[in-house]
């Protein structure tokens, strides 16, 4: 439910053309249809090129001492790092701890974006955002839905979501919250 503070925005109009998104749409079922041991690796490889489509200048996955990050982008001059997830379970309170631990270890303007298509944990979430602020925001197979459909702005769902987190330290909204067509 919407917070009293923050009214539905009406919905953004979509940047991409039809025929990218097409494109894009085509190339989500075939990473769909693949293992899950070799979906991951395609899954960054898809959430690449949705972002470059997007003009969000965005990076492959990359290692540093001891961690993977699954890849960055910038938006409206702010990096964001990647975590993505594709898994039969939802996230849970451990994933977005450990992901909320990279992205603090990385310089102090650092955002993180978790995407995680099956959706977090209720409890999750709420044992997440107990007792300090959140320096990620999280995006969930619905939001991909929208997008790829054409109803949704990425950047938009980003941003928005981006704002809301700063209002009220929540890392998950649902775009349904955030866009007056989205039901």
């Amino acid at each position: 439910m919407p917070r009293a503070n923050s009214p539905k925005e009406p919905l953004a109009p979509n940047s991409v053309d039809p025929s990218t998104l097409a494109r894009l749409q085509e190339r989500f079922l075939e990473v769909s249809s693949l293992s899950p041991s070799t979906r991951g690796l395609a899954f960054e490889g898809f959430l690449n090129d949705l972002f470059k489509a997007y003009g969000l200048s965005p990076r492959m996955p990359f290692r540093l001492t001891g961690e993977q990050i699954d890849g960055s982008f910038e938006l409206e001059h702010s990096t964001y790092l990647l975590e993505a997830k594709w898994e039969a379970s939802r996230v849970g309170q451990e994933e977005l701890l450990v992901f909320s631990g990279k992205v603090g270890g990385k310089s102090q303007w650092s955002r993180g974006l978790f995407i995680s298509l099956s959706g977090y944990t209720t409890e999750g979430l709420e044992a997440f955002a107990r007792g300090k602020p959140t320096n990620i925001i999280c995006l969930e197979g619905l939001c991909l839905y929208h997008v790829l459909a054409g109803q949704l702005d990425l950047a938009s769902v980003i941003q928005r979501k981006a704002r809301r987190a700063a209002e009220t330290n929540d890392a998950f909204v649902p775009v349904r919250d955030l866009f007056s067509s989205v039901t």
